[in-house]
């Protein structure tokens, strides 16, 4: 008596495995093209509906003193509190001149305030109002000696139970920083510089303004911040742009060939709304910039004088992270690492290069994925 058949049974020599024929393969990417249509179709839609994509709401934060222009800004906690559940000391960020603060907090979903409160970190934040920027007379001296120290101390005593504060500054922010630990003995656990140009001789784009300013004797950039009294925010911008031509060229291709990318577009809108909102160079900040970082780079030289006195960044000694971004072209990697010679005294001097470009390595895509946990990692090292 025969016995029935048994079935074949997944991985049985009896049974033929099924083989991927052409037609499995046109339909695999007929499904996934669809899908792009219905992602471009969503977010087109949402864009005419909303008049937006990109949330850039920016988060809460409260007022706790200022002066002269400027108002120091404390962060309101997340409403689910932090999500890592750990606590560190607090971070004092500071922005760079003529960029809006809104750089460390772009959009929702892509913000490093965000990550730094998720990681129970308290966040105190420098900004300038418009008066600030009218002010002629402000050098660099006002951030290095005044504006700098006073929110370090303000913030300390504000949450003094916390512990020192990592201070962190972006591009010309990044260059704050480090000269105000030089200059000061300040309750600071560590300071970071993100893209900071410490060396203009590596910067490209400098070279024409060099050529031109020592035919004339720089006179004809001193004339003209003079006459317009500082460096106006269309130049400001332009000059974010002109780094980064190809991008905004070929800008219009990428928007439709990426209409099914949302967190694309979401982010080239944030960066068009920082970038709308750039603001002036005060006079005589721009000319000292000028003459000193850009003209006689100054700081790579350690001959840089502030307030009439000499500041060596040999000086200082807290510890120090110095982030450049791969494709920068304002602070390239270069004109970073310079900083390395010159920090020589640092407790814990550390170097890093991360994905983006100028923007991009603090806020960008991939910020999250790679700056962000490079900084974490860091100040939580000095943390108390």
């Amino acid at each position: 008596m025969s016995s029935a058949p048994t079935p074949a049974r997944s991985g049985d020599p009896d049974r033929p495995e099924h083989t991927p024929t052409v037609l499995d393969a046109a339909l695999h990417e007929a499904g996934a093209a669809l899908g792009r249509v219905s992602s471009a179709a969503t977010n087109v839609w949402d864009r005419v509906r909303n008049g937006h994509l990109a949330d850039t709401t920016r988060h809460p934060r409260t007022a706790l003193t200022g002066g002269r222009g400027w108002t120091l800004h404390r962060y309101a906690p997340l409403a689910d509190g932090p999500v890592t559940g750990t606590v560190g000391n607090p971070v004092l960020l500071v922005p760079p001149l003529g960029a809006p603060d809104l750089a460390f907090d772009l959009r929702r979903g892509n913000s490093l305030v965000e990550f730094l409160l998720s990681h129970g970190r308290s966040v105190y934040i420098v900004t300038y109002d418009a008066a600030f920027w009218r002010g002629r007379r402000r050098g660099l001296e006002t951030w290095v000696d005044d504006v700098l120290p006073a929110a370090v101390e303000a913030a300390h005593a504000d949450d003094a139970d916390a512990g020192d504060l990592h201070l962190a500054g972006w591009s010309l922010g990044g260059l704050f920083v480090l000269l105000t630990l030089a200059a000061h003995d300040l309750p600071v656990a560590s300071g970071t510089a993100f893209a900071a140009p410490v060396d203009v001789d590596e910067v490209p784009i400098v070279a024409p303004f060099r050529s031109i300013a020592e035919y004339t004797g720089g006179a004809i950039f001193t004339t003209a911040y003079r006459v317009l009294g500082g460096f106006p925010a269309p130049a400001v911008r332009a000059a974010f742009q002109l780094v980064s031509a190809d991008r905004y060229i070929t800008k219009p291709v990428t928007v439709l060939t990426h209409l099914d990318d949302r967190e694309l577009l979401e982010q080239m809108e944030a960066v068009d709304v920082l970038m709308n909102n750039m603001v002036a160079y005060p006079g005589r900040a721009f000319g000292q910039v000028f003459h000193h970082v850009i003209r006689g780079n100054e700081i790579a030289r350690d001959a840089v004088h502030i307030g009439g006195r000499p500041v060596h960044l040999g000086d200082v000694t807290d510890p120090i992270l110095l982030i450049a971004g791969a494709d920068d072209g304002i602070a390239p990697v270069d004109s970073v690492r310079t900083g390395v010679d010159l920090l020589s005294n640092s407790a814990d001097l550390r170097f890093d290069v991360e994905p983006g470009g100028h923007l991009g390595v603090l806020t960008g895509r991939r910020a999250k994925t790679h700056t962000w946990p490079v900084f974490l990692e860091f100040i939580g090292d000095h943390d108390d």
